[in-house]
């Protein structure tokens, strides 16, 4: 009874968060000047960086699998089936579930990661989850992800 409550909780909890981004239009009559605006701090890059990933599935899939809360969780599900969490992974497919996302795109983005096993590079920051967003968005013939940035190392004087 508590797994079930603390499952009703958290999809609350998710959807609230999704749905609480400020929209577009609060910002149309803001007189503050782009450089100053906060979005355009360097720091909120990763957070653009996920709304551009929301946008690519959604423009790659069309269908439910291609709708935020679907690509936020089911890509938490696959990510940890990876990891043999299995436990975590199944209340995660459960909110999945929830949100009437499409059982068989996890099946068909597994399956992918599996097939590239391979190509995933622990040593590598974000190799597997840059493998579960190109298996998300095309689990039939994924591109493989862009190479992270290079970090430049210091020079030791």
């Amino acid at each position: 009874m508590s797994h079930r409550l603390f499952s009703v909780v958290g999809g609350l909890c998710a959807a609230l968060w999704l749905f609480s981004a400020p929209s577009a239009p609060a910002h149309a009559n803001d007189p503050t000047p782009a450089a100053q605006h906060p979005t355009a701090d360097p720091r909120h890059g990763k957070e653009r960086q996920k709304a551009n990933d929301f946008t690519d599935a959604k423009r790659a899939l069309g269908g439910a699998a291609g709708n935020p809360e679907c690509v936020w969780a089911g890509r938490r599900v696959v990510n940890l089936l990876w990891r043999d969490d299995l436990d975590t992974a199944f209340r995660h497919f459960d909110l999945y579930d929830r949100f009437g996302c499409p059982s068989g795109h996890i099946q068909s983005a597994f399956r992918c990661l599996i097939l590239h096993a391979r190509d995933i590079d622990p040593k590598v920051a974000n190799s597997l989850n840059a493998w579960v967003q190109a298996c998300w968005i095309n689990p039939s013939a994924p591109e493989a992800p862009a190479p992270p940035p290079a970090v430049a190392k210091p020079t030791g004087h």
